[in-house]
């Protein structure tokens, strides 16, 4: 019988506390034989105190681990979380991961492409998939917890109206705004507070656990993916 760890930790009871899911949730990252940064322990307790967070943190810092704490919390307590990616094999990349914790039941894609189980409570989607649902449901909409990953999009010059758009017309939705290549955040602190009523908080750190490594190759490119997978360096993105 298949085994999905963080399903398997969600309480029996709806009204569970903050308190009794968070300690369900780090028995998981301890059966995984994980140890937290201080990056991740204190984005996951600003979680669980109910507040919005803004996550900038170097890329291998373990944001996705900060997230599935946030997906977690949510089942738990019976709402509703919605991941956002700008590209879709991340959106894959997550769905699949996701299901592997939680199950398939409890998770759902949506890319466009693709929709599996869009209505399960946990979505996995593209930033534009987020941003026509908010832009058709609003503040009815069921959505109460946003994921928004390479949250730097909100900048692009073509696509970053999917990122303003769900900020601005779900006031019902608490937010998660992840990125590596964050500059000043004063803004989204004071007005994601003003447009949803919660305090935000802000971790920030440049302490980077996954050293970065810089080769020059002038092998072909199929060559040079094939020695990276055979080197155990996938998944890489072309």
């Amino acid at each position: 019988m298949l085994d999905y760890p963080l399903q398997r930790r969600l309480p029996t009871r709806a009204n569970a506390t903050n308190a009794e899911v968070l300690d369900r949730f780090l028995d998981f990252v301890a059966e995984k034989g994980l140890e937290l940064y201080p990056s991740q322990e204190t984005a996951i307790l600003e979680l669980f105190e109910e507040k919005n967070l803004i996550l900038n943190t170097p890329t291998g810092s373990g944001k996705s681990l900060v997230a599935t704490a946030l997906h977690f919390k949510a089942l738990a307590q019976g709402r509703r979380s919605v991941y956002t990616c700008p590209i879709k094999a991340l959106v894959n990349e997550k769905f699949l991961a996701l299901c592997r914790d939680f199950g398939p039941d409890q998770v759902g894609m949506s890319t466009g492409d693709a929709s599996v189980n869009r209505l399960a409570p946990i979505l996995c989607c593209t930033a534009e998939i987020l941003a026509n649902i908010a832009l058709r449901q609003g503040a009815h909409a069921s959505v109460q917890e946003v994921i928004m990953d390479e949250f730097h999009y909100y900048a692009d010059r073509d696509r970053g109206v999917a990122w303003q758009v769900p900020l601005l017309t779900l006031p019902q939705a608490r937010f998660l705004l992840m990125s590596a290549t964050l500059g000043d955040t004063t803004f989204f602190e004071s007005e994601l507070t003003a447009l949803n009523g919660r305090p935000t908080a802000v971790v920030q750190s440049n302490a980077r656990p996954v050293p970065l490594e810089y080769s020059y190759s002038e092998t072909a490119l199929d060559q040079t993916l094939q020695e990276l997978v055979a080197s155990g360096k996938a998944p890489v993105y072309v």
